[in-house]
């Protein structure tokens, strides 16, 4: 409480901002890629889903780590995400 007045990460974080990731990846690679991991993607174009290219974040189990050891939170489960929808 007396670190972040209650708080924690609520996600990775993005590295990239969406214009520089819509620069750099294109959307049909992105789906591709997910897909290749079991990942099933919709979105409504490609663009949208550039923007949301892995790349574009932090490391997760980076940030999860750093928060459970810096005791701003406490890991008790690992999500795999089975769909997205990006609209």
């Amino acid at each position: 409480m007396q670190i972040t007045f209650g708080s924690t990460a609520h996600g990775a974080g993005r590295m990239l901002s969406r214009h520089a990731a819509k620069r750099r990846f294109w959307g049909g690679d992105v789906k591709k890629a997910l897909e290749q991991r079991g990942i099933f993607v919709r979105a409504a174009s490609s663009v949208v889903l550039a923007e949301e290219a892995d790349p574009a974040y932090k490391n997760v189990d980076v940030v999860a780590e750093v928060s459970d050891k810096v005791g701003i939170a406490t890991k008790v489960a690992r999500f795999v995400p089975l769909a997205v929808v990006k609209g």
